[in-house]
């Protein structure tokens, strides 16, 4: 079984529309949306929820007042200042490191595990779907992560897919590299910028710490013709391969209001043509190496 994230150096790029458009064109497989911090894989995709689970991600300090001696021990020791001089817990600014509770002479804090989001299981009208969606200003998003994508792999084990598909989250950071740990393969969507090209080589060079094989799709590739040659020749000095050139076209947007892939919404597009092009790049990349390459749809054949 393989799995394919895919990845971006920043937000808005395009890799949630592409994530969508390959689980229309792809067979055998399932969805995972990891950008649990601001999902929206589900927007496009319209899942129906068969299980709902809490996630309990961590713990707050809550101060038992009657029970305080106001000592001022744990204020002292709060690095994030987030005990008052009243002694009252502020849980925006509490990071949940336990110190104040450890310390506390009185044990007058308790600091018990908390339900930070929800995560789910889903089907979709492109196969099932594992995703999740994270409290407001809750931490333990990496954990988060870790756990529907060992749920995603567990389903995957037992029905019989062949890949998972991963709409990953954007940047560098803890998230991202919970997403990519042990992937088959990520695909990084990049656009013909300056910036993109600075967030292209952060994420390459993320990927490549963690030993995970690199792919490259150029977004919008015809908005700056020298950045994407650019964008290019650093791909090959990184021996990443470039997988496909899609074009700056409004049907994505269209297609978006209308809560659907490019591939429903205009299937015999060039556009789309250009994205099913890409699949089939990746498909049969040596970074993927899917035992069934032939996988998109008669229409593009």
């Amino acid at each position: 079984m393989n799995e394919l994230v895919i990845i971006s150096g920043k937000g808005g790029t395009g890799k949630t529309s592409m994530t969508a458009a390959f689980a229309a064109l792809a067979k055998n497989h399932m969805l995972c949306d990891t950008d649990v911090d601001a999902a929206d894989l589900h927007l496009l995709l319209k899942p129906e929820i068969a299980q709902r689970t809490d996630f309990i991600g961590g713990s707050k300090a809550v101060i038992r007042t009657d029970d305080c001696s106001k000592c001022g021990i744990c204020e002292d020791m709060c690095t994030f200042s987030a005990i008052s001089s009243d002694f009252v817990v502020d849980p925006l600014a509490c990071e949940g490191c336990g110190v104040c509770h450890v310390f506390c002479p009185e044990d007058a804090i308790d600091f018990n595990p908390r339900t930070c989001g929800t995560w789910f299981i889903s089907e979709t009208r492109f196969g099932p779907m594992v995703h999740a969606r994270l409290g407001i200003a809750e931490e333990n998003s990496g954990k988060l992560v870790s756990l529907i994508r060992n749920q995603a792999k567990e389903l995957a084990e037992s029905q019989g897919y062949d890949l998972i598909i991963t709409d990953g989250p954007p940047g560098i950071g803890c998230p991202v590299i919970a997403s990519i740990s042990g992937a088959t393969a990520v695909l990084i969507v990049v656009e013909p910028t300056v910036s993109g090209l600075h967030d292209m080589q952060r994420v390459a060079d993320l990927a490549a710490h963690f030993k995970r094989p690199s792919l490259v799709c150029i977004n919008k590739y015809d908005l700056n013709g020298d950045m994407t040659l650019t964008i290019e020749e650093e791909a090959e000095k990184r021996k990443l391969q470039v997988v496909g050139r899609v074009p700056f076209d409004p049907t994505f947007t269209k297609a978006m209001v209308k809560a659907q892939t490019i591939v429903e919404y205009a299937p015999r597009s060039e556009l789309t043509k250009s994205v099913a092009c890409l699949w089939q790049n990746i498909c049969q990349s040596k970074a993927l190496n899917h035992e069934k390459a032939d996988t998109l749809l008669p229409v593009f054949k």
